[in-house]
């Protein structure tokens, strides 16, 4: 009896031990973050003390130091997630490259993009003092960065630059009016929700239908693999090499058109020679089957994404610290909207860095979701993703069409995985149920109602991607600007209400 009663209160003890250490668990990632944002706290108030708009730019300062948390948590989950899910990396490696190349990205080629964050969005007609363009700079940003962390709650992957950009024209609006809004520029990023994802599908579909013709359904992939791989590696390398050109360095290069084109097709001769040695070692004695002439593509999708996260460092940090760097313009010129808006190294840092580390904390549940739960991937299929996002930036840049790499990422990994079901449903049909004498009719399919149901049911066996996210996904899309916009217009009307306002 003794002996019962202690394991009774053994067993409770073990469960208080695993309930802590489960909620110790949850509660870490919070906690790691609040210690940044103290850091971020910390450092400006050191770097930026003086002035009368002192406080503001410290209060800033941490705002987008929580935007950076959220640009990491969402946004970076769409290159690295289908390298995930086509078990190229796991979780610890796709976190770390992402981090370090994220953080490169933000520190040595980004902010290029602030100046549309801070006057673009709005016209001239915006006539506020300097203090009011900060309250609507700090309501912007705040607004887009709750708006991320809830759509991160709810895993669903939206677009950053559209949530920022719904912060200022909602903040905007609440100061001065509808007139203020740039409306045209509205106008083309509502037309980027149905231009990118569509585009990048297109474009991921017909790559993944080339490496299928040339060598994934020929007789023999290992020979079709060492005469084609090279070409994808070349073109690969020709695409990213203009792509950091004309977007991932375009803060310290501007190199003409011309530059661009010659660059990417010497890359593409050295891509195309270096794959040549690397592939010939690899395939002697590999198997004729397509899951070991796939994993030939893991390295150059592993270099890939990790390029696609160094962009995306240097473009998307101004999601994070557009709108402080603005304010630091205002509070140091004390002008409204200034022309001119540096980007300081401690702005910098603060958006390199919380990309970063929201990414190592919160990352991986959109990674797992972009990477593994709207359809399957491997490394085929991941690396036509990750190529398709690179060219439909460049060639969308070229035509001056507005995308976003969010949607385009995610559009391109509904594209591959809606060819996958195209091809699984080849040759199964489902004609009207007529039931004919079997020397009358022509087609041996549907003798009766019940063969048209076990048809049917066939044909639902092999749907390969999961629809509710694709509605679930649009509907956050839809919504990204209107909400983060009526946000910001609330929250700019509550800092209005605070004292020294």
């Amino acid at each position: 009896m003794n002996k019962t009663a202690l394991d009774k209160d053994l067993n409770k003890v073990a469960s208080l031990e695993t309930a802590t250490h489960d909620l110790s668990q949850k509660l870490a990632a919070p906690g790691l973050a609040g210690l940044f944002l103290l850091a971020a706290l910390i450092w400006a108030v050191f770097t930026f003390a003086d002035g009368p708009y002192a406080w503001l730019v410290i209060m800033a300062a941490v705002v987008s130091a929580y935007m950076a948390l959220n640009v990491g948590a969402n946004d970076v989950a769409n290159n690295m997630g289908p390298a995930v899910g086509g078990k190229a990396l796991t979780m610890i490696g796709a976190l770390s490259i992402a981090a370090v190349c994220e953080a490169a990205g933000a520190l040595l080629a980004g902010g290029d993009v602030v100046s549309t964050v801070s006057s673009k969005l709005l016209t001239s007609e915006l006539q506020l003092s300097a203090h009011n363009f900060i309250l609507v700079m700090c309501a912007a940003s705040l607004a887009s960065a709750m708006w991320v962390h809830l759509a991160t709650y709810l895993n669903a992957p939206v677009s950053t630059t559209h949530s920022v950009v719904g912060g200022v024209v909602g903040a905007g609006i609440a100061a001065a009016g509808f007139s203020v809004v740039a409306w045209p520029v509205i106008g083309t990023i509502v037309l980027s929700w149905v231009v990118s994802p569509v585009l990048g599908g297109l474009l991921a579909a017909a790559l993944l239908s080339v490496a299928h013709v040339t060598i994934l359904d020929r007789p023999n992939k290992v020979v079709a693999a060492k005469r084609w791989l090279p070409v994808f590696v070349g073109l690969m390398t020709g695409v990213f090499a203009m792509y950091l050109a004309m977007k991932g360095l375009k803060r310290i290069w501007h190199p003409e058109m011309t530059t661009v084109l010659g660059l990417g097709l010497v890359s593409a001769v050295v891509g195309y020679g270096a794959a040549l040695p690397w592939v010939s070692k690899r395939t002697p004695g590999l198997e004729n089957r397509t899951k070991h002439v796939s994993g030939l593509f893991r390295l150059p999708l592993i270099l890939a994404t990790a390029l696609l996260s160094f962009a995306h460092g240097a473009n998307d940090v101004a999601n994070a610290v557009g709108p402080l760097a603005a304010i630091v313009a205002a509070a140091q010129t004390g002008l409204a909207s200034p022309s001119e808006v540096p980007l300081p190294l401690w702005v910098l840092g603060i958006g390199g860095v919380g990309i970063a580390v929201g990414l190592a904390l919160f990352g991986p549940r959109l990674i797992r979701l972009v990477g593994e739960k709207i359809t399957k991937m491997n490394e085929v299929r991941a690396y036509c993703v990750a190529l398709s996002a690179a060219v439909t930036v460049l060639v969308a840049s070229a035509l001056g069409l507005p995308v976003s790499s969010t949607h385009i990422a995610v559009g391109a990994i509904f594209g591959v995985g809606f060819l996958r079901e195209f091809h699984s449903n080849t040759g199964i049909r489902n004609p009207p149920l007529k039931v004919e004498a079997p020397e009358v009719r022509k087609t041996p399919f549907n003798d009766t109602a019940e063969d048209a149901v076990k048809n049917l049911k066939g044909r639902d066996k092999r749907r390969l991607v999961r629809r509710q996210h694709a509605f679930g996904i649009a509907a956050a899309w839809v919504i990204t600007v209107p909400a983060s916009a009526l946000v910001a217009g609330l929250l700019y009307t509550l800092m209005l209400s605070l004292p020294g306002s």
